[in-house]
């Protein structure tokens, strides 16, 4: 995919010329943090506090080794361990940071000499325990707090006595056991609480005795009742989530591992693979960050035995970053180790993400079992898209049948349709692939390749402000008299946007027309794109005028009628106008493909 760096200062936004936002992403340079002499599985941030969990014995913070029985606390801007130190007698796998009292999860039985079986609450003052008291029979991996509850999540058979099936939840204000009781028929891994869903991951094939909730599913937060309208697929266990206001990202593992962006209803916007599990996963302004036991992210969907990548890989040690698209990004901190990354965590106050598990050095620095990036470092991120897609396609991610995925969470997976043989071929690009259309040809029996949504009608601007575009291969040899991008309707019958290529010369030309007209208001480059290069090329229509945009560059500007309006109902398509004998096919490799609208 394409890519392209854009640097200023230490502002939290990035604007390229033309106006298109870049958010910023963490250093890849890990802070100063203490370290641990056992395996950390858990933590979370509280204001200006980072809690973990695990199950060490020691915190060694500015060349002092100092008692910490599998809980610490420590400064999240200096790394200096706080006076608060519970001790817990066997693992803490999960913790949870709400109303002052740090929710811990995992194997013990006691804290601080006092029963607490598998769950407890701890001020997070002075470290003493609350009331929060509990026989669970099995064991927690996961807790999360929210809606006046703390749920619960794990391979759980009972709570005192009464039966709960791998869920539980308990009253914030007085510990009690609380008559929230969804059940999984196999081990719950993850929760995530949003204003009105619980996100649960795991291993399970049925939630509420459902069968169509294999792995990952949404409930109700006071009642349980399963949530029939979020439909995901993932195809192997979830390790962990991260819940926003559009959907959830999730952690798989499997045959090698996965990131996936979900939408609301279960549809897949992207996914990410991986030569090993993705074990973690937590987000921070529009960045994903994820974690594992992986070496190697995959450039394409494709991965073989013991989750080789079979098309090519970029090495991403236990850590990766994503966009909200699903492209790669450059973050690439590299931690060591086996089990790698085991947890995540984002302050959004801080700007900055934790990570814990299993490493030793992160960078070629000494992190032991864990690590905080924070300061803030120019996000890599795709030519010319905007923030506020209708579509995107960058092309990494397919489903099943070869459909490319819309990166815009809108649904508009994209078909292939061809003629005379013709045949998709992803080539790589930067962290990812791109598509390469059919070499030039002459006469009838021409190989013929375009990519096609349906109609919709959010991808008709009418009079809205519209922006499209997309990244650009093109050589001398692969132009012609006119090679289509992409397009939407005709210059008659509802009218059309476009971006094409013109003649020979290869200078790229941004096109629209009218619903009602046969007018085409036409604005060219100056400059051409055939010359064997990645350019992005983009078209901008606000109001009475038309722009192209090249490589950030204004070309030129034509002028439209202010009540212009484009409302087809034909298709939306790429690489072409159809599989006719004059269809425009484009022939050199696309990337990155967006449309903005409003």
């Amino acid at each position: 995919m394409l890519r392209r760096v854009i640097l200023t200062g230490l502002a939290t936004v990035l604007v390229a010329a033309g106006g298109t936002a870049f958010a910023e992403i963490v250093s890849s340079q890990p802070s100063v943090t203490p370290s641990f002499n056992g395996p950390v599985y858990a933590v979370a941030y509280a204001g200006d506090t980072v809690y973990v969990g695990g199950d060490f014995t020691t915190a060694s913070a500015g060349g002092k080794a100092q008692p910490r029985t599998r809980l610490a606390a420590f400064d999240a801007r200096t790394g200096e361990l706080r006076a608060w130190k519970p001790a817990v007698d066997a693992n803490v796998r999960a913790l949870a940071v709400e109303q002052g009292v740090v929710y811990a999860a995992g194997d013990f039985d006691t804290v601080n000499g006092e029963a607490r079986d598998a769950v407890a609450g701890i001020s997070a003052a002075d470290g003493t325990v609350t009331a929060l008291k509990h026989t669970v029979l099995g064991q927690p991996n996961a807790i999360a707090a929210g809606h006046g509850r703390i749920y619960l999540g794990g391979r759980i058979t009972a709570v005192d006595g009464q039966p709960r099936t791998n869920l539980a939840a308990f009253t914030a204000a007085d510990g009690a056991l609380d008559a929230w009781a969804p059940t999984t028929d196999d081990t719950v891994n993850a929760l995530a609480v949003t204003a009105d869903r619980v996100y649960i991951g795991g291993s399970f094939h049925k939630t509420n005795d459902v069968r169509s909730t294999l792995r990952l599913a949404a409930v109700d937060p006071a009642t349980g009742v399963l949530d029939k309208t979020f439909l995901p697929r993932p195809v192997s266990q979830v390790f962990a989530l991260a819940a926003h206001t559009e959907g959830v990202y999730a952690a798989l593992g499997g045959q090698g591992g996965r990131a996936v962006s979900y939408t609301r209803d279960g549809r897949s916007r992207w996914t990410r693979v991986f030569d090993g599990d993705a074990q973690a996963v937590t987000l921070l302004d529009d960045t994903v960050y994820v974690g594992g036991h992986f070496d190697k992210a995959c450039t394409t969907t494709n991965n073989g035995t013991r989750g080789l990548c079979t098309d090519g890989s970029v090495v991403r040690g236990k850590l990766a970053a994503v966009d909200r698209e699903g492209n790669l990004l450059a973050w690439a901190p590299q931690a060591n180790g086996v089990a790698g990354t085991r947890q995540l965590a984002a302050s959004p106050r801080l700007g900055s993400i934790s990570a814990v598990g299993d490493f030793t050095l992160v960078g070629g620095v000494s992190r032991k079992r864990y690590v905080e990036f924070n300061g803030v470092a120019p996000r890599t991120e795709s030519a010319g898209v905007a923030t506020d897609h209708v579509a995107a396609y960058n092309f990494d991610t397919t489903i099943a049948d070869g459909t490319f995925d819309d990166g815009s969470g809108h649904g508009h997976l994209l078909r292939t349709v061809t003629r005379h043989g013709a045949v998709p071929r992803m080539v790589p690009n930067g962290n990812g692939q791109a598509l390469a259309f059919p070499a030039t040809c002459t006469g009838g029996e021409c190989p013929r390749l375009i990519l096609q949504t349906g109609d919709t009608d959010d991808l008709n601007p009418k009079d809205r402000p519209l922006r499209y575009g997309a990244g650009v291969l093109l050589s001398p040899a692969e132009t012609g008299r006119g090679e289509n991008i992409l397009q939407k309707g005709y210059s008659k019958g509802g009218g059309q946007y476009k971006l094409q290529v013109d003649g020979l010369s290869g200078k790229p030309s941004c096109g629209m027309s009218d619903k009602t007209g046969t007018t085409v208001y036409v604005a060219r480059s100056r400059t051409s794109v055939a010359d064997g290069k990645w350019h992005s090329l983009e078209c901008r229509r606000t109001g009475p005028t038309l722009a192209i945009v090249v490589d950030d560059r204004l070309e030129s500007v034509t002028a439209v009628p202010a009540a212009l309006s484009v409302e087809s109902h034909e298709p939306f398509t790429i690489g072409g106008k159809g599989v006719g004998q004059n269809n425009d096919q484009f022939h050199g490799t696309l990337d990155d493909v967006w449309i903005q609208i409003g």
